[in-house]
């Protein structure tokens, strides 16, 4: 029997705000354990929460990109369970009342562009932190750090429109892309500021129902993400075909031990015990302030990849690339302005600079190669003061130093031959080394013109003006000198 996944996304995002979501508390990530934490944050008796008016702001931000519609009334709920990262005993959550209802994110899939629909987007805190000693499933030691406890969330939840590993993750890229392009989430998987957790359930392909499903955890990358469903899936179709039961449980994603493991059963949602905070008065969202944040949008992805295609004409695949970050995006129009060949901009981009910048997994936004760096250096290869080969060192030795091409040049010895009379002597020296060659071209094999090109280049140190030294070996070839 042949069976097709069916999977829903959960995607937590830290708000980027100064403070917590009910007091005055620090957000900044890598304090002392702790250090970041008040009577209000840790739930000591006699405390009152104080909404932050900024959490709304950037959560109605993110909802309007993301296509939701948003209720004038949503209402604040306490979710209670009991766990040791969570002092009250209870999170400040939102439920009936969200801030957001649908909404859809649109993706490209092997069978092109794919619409995922959104069911909510609703406002929390945060929990704090277990840290363990020892490994995931036998831990020696566990501490709690309370600094994350109180930070704002956004919850962004799926409909289950998802059918495989791979467009889970091409989700995940496009959700995190946004948010950056927002300004409301830094995107930080690996420090948790982006969080995904996922429901998975597997069923035989053409069938309606749905499968029993699982909630996947602890999954703090794309490739985790993968990989992670990828197991389930075939853990559960194993399963099946073994005649077993799945259970509705919670797992968690072992990276060192590439599975999933068992945390808890999974609860339901009249477990928690959901009832309106009476601390907090429902959030009345006025319709005016909303269509202001709505004018006050950036250029998201999808549009400034639409733009990049028409007005730079790019190749689709190179506009999405270049567009993938708002910080890259930027760059690549800087360039542009200082050097207006987009192509050329683009290509040396995605070719070069992308290559060194992934080999040391950085952004764009910590290399050292300035925007009128990179054009300065275009400007010299199409001026032919430099080669487009001795420009690829040229390129390395910028991000390598962070120096201007014109200093590199200069320092290397790398300003290109166009002295005629000299580059002559060189090609005379070549063809008088490969008499062979020389009376198998003029027999009329044109490919061997290829070999001359190259050997004279190499004498040269690359430094040989490519369109001067062609013109120059053709009249030699040519004439018989």
């Amino acid at each position: 029997m042949e069976y097709e996944a069916v999977i829903g996304l959960e995607i937590h995002a830290q708000l980027l705000t100064e403070s917590k979501i009910f007091c005055g508390c620090s957000t900044r990530f890598g304090a002392e354990p702790n250090e970041n934490t008040c009577p209000v944050c840790t739930g000591m008796p006699g405390v009152l929460p104080v909404l932050n008016r900024r959490v709304v702001e950037l959560a109605v931000r993110t909802a309007l990109a993301l296509n939701g519609e948003i209720p004038r009334r949503s209402v604040f709920a306490r979710k209670n369970y009991f766990y040791p990262d969570l002092p009250k005993g209870y999170q400040i959550s939102q439920f009936e009342a969200p801030l957001s209802l649908g909404g859809y994110v649109e993706i490209e899939g092997a069978g092109g562009t794919r619409r995922v629909r959104l069911t909510r987007i609703h406002v929390e805190e945060d929990a704090g932190k277990l840290v363990y000693e020892g490994t995931m499933d036998k831990a020696d030691a566990g501490y709690v750090d309370l600094n994350r406890t109180g930070v704002p969330l956004i919850e962004i939840v799926t409909e289950p429109d998802i059918r495989s590993p791979e467009e889970a993750a091409a989700f995940l890229r496009k959700l995190r892309s946004i948010v950056r392009y927002l300004g409301v989430c830094d995107g930080n998987m690996e420090q948790g500021s982006l969080r995904c957790d996922a429901n998975v359930s597997v069923r035989p392909v053409g069938s309606e129902g749905l499968g029993v499903k699982t909630e996947l955890k602890n999954m703090n990358s794309f490739r985790f993400v993968q990989h992670a469903l990828e197991y389930e899936i075939q853990r559960q179709i194993a399963m099946l075909e073994d005649g077993e039961e799945i259970i509705q449980e919670t797992r968690l994603w072992d990276a060192s031990k590439n599975a999933t493991l068992s945390m808890r059963s999974k609860e339901e949602a009249h477990d928690y015990r959901y009832f309106p905070d009476p601390d907090l008065v429902p959030v009345e969202i006025d319709p005016a302030w909303v269509e202001d944040v709505r004018r006050s949008l950036p250029e998201l992805p999808d549009e400034k990849e639409n733009r990049f295609v028409e007005v730079y004409e790019l190749p689709r695949e190179d506009a999405r690339t270049l567009t993938a970050t708002a910080e890259l995006a930027d760059y690549f129009e800087k360039v542009v302005s200082l050097f207006p060949q987009a192509r050329k901009v683009g290509n040396w981009i995605l070719t070069g600079l992308l290559r060194e910048l992934n080999r040391d997994d950085r952004e764009i936004d910590e290399c050292a190669v300035k925007p009128e760096h990179l054009a300065g250096m275009l400007a010299m290869i199409e001026d032919g003061g430099i080669s487009g080969k001795i420009g690829k060192q040229v390129l390395e030795e910028m991000y390598r130093t962070g120096k201007g091409p014109e200093a590199i040049v200069k320092e290397k010895g790398w300003i290109q031959i166009q002295d005629t009379s000299e580059l002559t002597g060189i090609i005379d020296q070549v063809l008088a080394s490969h008499p062979e060659e020389v009376d198998k071209y003029r027999a009329g094999k044109e490919k061997v013109f290829g070999f001359f090109v190259g050997q004279v280049m190499k004498a040269t140190r690359g430094q040989a003006n490519p369109k001067l030294v062609n013109d120059l070996l053709r009249k030699k070839l040519t004439s018989g000198d």
